[in-house]
């Protein structure tokens, strides 16, 4: 069983995208803190009324996000 749900935030064309690896969800926001919460709360919905242990998850699992930035330019 695992205990935590991970997903991956990146920027994409216009937006941030969140996707979770684990299980089908996949979401977007504006920034960064709107991307979060809308993930935040599509893992809660997909999760509702769903047995944890027939997804292979643990009851009340974590949600771990890795987040891919591009690095800042070098001042000269």
């Amino acid at each position: 069983m695992q205990r935590t749900i991970k997903a991956y935030v990146y920027r994409g064309d216009t937006h941030y995208v969140a996707e979770c690896m684990n299980i089908a969800v996949v979401t977007q926001g504006k920034t960064l803190d709107e991307t979060i919460a809308n993930l935040r709360e599509a893992v809660a919905l997909y999760l509702e009324g769903e047995d944890p242990a027939e997804l292979g998850l643990v009851p009340d699992p974590g949600l771990v996000v890795t987040l891919e930035l591009e690095p800042a330019a070098h001042a000269s």
